[in-house]
C-alpha cells in the first residue's frame, strides 16, 4: 500500500540571505548589507515544505549535521507537516550544509558549503520508505555527490517498484553536466529544468533545440522566470504564461513552480494544468524572502490561490 503521495531524498540547509550588497565587491573592505534573513534553503528541502503545505503527504528523506543550523532547518521543514521519520544525523563532525546568498537587484551570487549533502549515500536512504509513495523525486542531483553515482540503480528499482520519477538537476557546479546525467534521463518520467539548465545540460544554444534533445523523457517543465512555463508531452509543446507580481525575492521561485507543477501531476492534471499551478507558486514564492516564507503565511497563500484560480483542491 502507496502510504505517501511523494518521497524526496536530497540535501537541506539554510540560506543565509544579505541584500543591499554591491555587485563588485572589493577586497579586504568592509561592505555593508540593508539587510539579512535566515530562512530553510536547498531544492530539496523548499520543494519538501512548499509540496506539504498544499497539502500533499510528503516524506523527506536527508542527512544532517550535529550542530544548530541542521536543528533549525530540520524544525522550519516539519512545520509544513512533511514526514522526516527517516532523516539520518551524520555522526563524523560533519557540519550541516550552507548557502550564502547576495542578491544583486535580477542576479545573485550564490555559495555553499556542501557539508552533510554531499556525504549522502544510498546506504542512508531506507528503500522500502521511498516505495511506500507513489512518486519519487529528486532535485540537486551535482550536489549529492557521495549519491550520484548510485542515482541510477536507484532509479531503477524505484521504478521497478512502480514509483513515477522526477528529477531537477540544478545547475552542475562543474559546468561539465555528465557524469550518470545521460543514463539517469532513461529512468525520468517528468524532467525540471530552467531554460538556461536546459541549454546547458544538452549543448544547444536555444531551447527549441534543448527540447528536441531530451525528448526521450515522456514530460518536460521548462521554467522561464516571469515569463511561465514551457512544456514538452507526448511530442506537443505549448508555452503557459506567467503570472504577474511584484517580487520581493526570486530565490527558491524554481523550487516553488516544481511544488506547484508535482501537486497538479500528482492529483492527475493535464500537464498545461500543473504548468500553471507552478506557474502561480512561483509567483507565491516571491512575494517573500527565500523559498519558503511566503507559503508560511497560510493567509497570503489562501488568498493569492483563491486571486488566481489555482487548480485543484488545496488542503486548508
Amino acid at each position: 500500500m502507496k502510504t505517501l503521495d511523494i518521497s524526496i531524498a536530497g540535501e537541506i540547509n539554510l540560506d543565509l540571505i544579505l541584500y543591499g550588497l554591491p555587485e563588485m565587491m572589493p577586497v579586504e573592505r568592509e561592505l555593508l548589507g540593508t539587510d539579512f534573513q535566515v530562512t530553510l534553503g536547498s531544492s530539496s528541502a523548499i520543494l519538501a515544505h512548499n509540496l506539504a503545505v498544499l497539502g500533499t503527504h510528503v516524506g523527506f528523506v536527508t542527512l544532517v549535521g550535529q550542530d544548530p543550523l541542521g536543528k533549525i532547518a530540520l524544525e522550519r521543514l516539519e512545520e509544513s507537516g512533511a514526514d522526516l521519520s527517516r532523516v539520518r544525523v551524520s555522526n563524523d563532525g560533519t557540519a550541516t550544509g550552507v548557502t550564502l546568498v547576495l542578491p544583486h537587484g535580477a542576479h545573485r551570487h550564490i555559495l555553499t558549503y556542501p557539508g552533510t549533502m554531499a556525504d549522502l549515500r544510498l546506504a542512508d536512504l531506507d528503500i522500502d520508505y521511498l516505495k511506500s509513495a507513489r512518486h519519487f523525486h529528486l532535485s540537486s542531483l551535482f550536489l549529492l555527490r557521495g549519491l550520484e553515482p548510485d542515482v541510477p540503480a536507484l532509479f531503477k528499482e524505484l521504478k521497478d517498484a512502480g514509483l513515477t520519477i522526477s528529477l531537477d538537476t540544478n545547475d552542475d557546479p562543474s559546468g561539465l553536466w555528465g557524469g550518470v546525467l545521460p543514463e539517469v534521463l532513461e529512468f525520468v518520467d517528468l524532467l525540471l529544468p530552467n531554460e538556461g539548465e536546459a541549454c546547458r545540460m544538452t549543448g544547444k544554444n536555444t531551447l527549441d533545440e534543448a527540447l528536441a534533445e531530451l525528448a526521450r523523457v515522456p514530460c518536460i517543465a521548462v521554467k522561464c522566470g516571469s515569463r511561465g512555463s514551457v512544456v514538452r508531452v507526448a511530442g506537443e509543446t505549448f508555452i503557459v504564461d506567467g503570472v504577474s507580481v511584484q517580487p520581493v525575492d526570486t530565490i527558491g521561485a524554481g523550487d516553488s513552480f516544481n511544488a506547484g507543477f508535482l501537486f497538479g501531476w500528482l492529483n492527475g492534471l493535464p500537464p498545461r494544468e500543473c504548468a500553471y499551478a507552478g506557474n502561480v507558486t512561483g509567483a507565491l514564492s516571491t512575494l517573500g524572502v527565500g523559498g519558503t516564507e511566503a507559503f508560511r503565511d497560510r493567509d497570503l497563500v489562501q488568498n493569492f490561490f483563491e486571486r488566481h484560480s489555482f487548480p485543484g483542491k488545496v488542503a486548508k
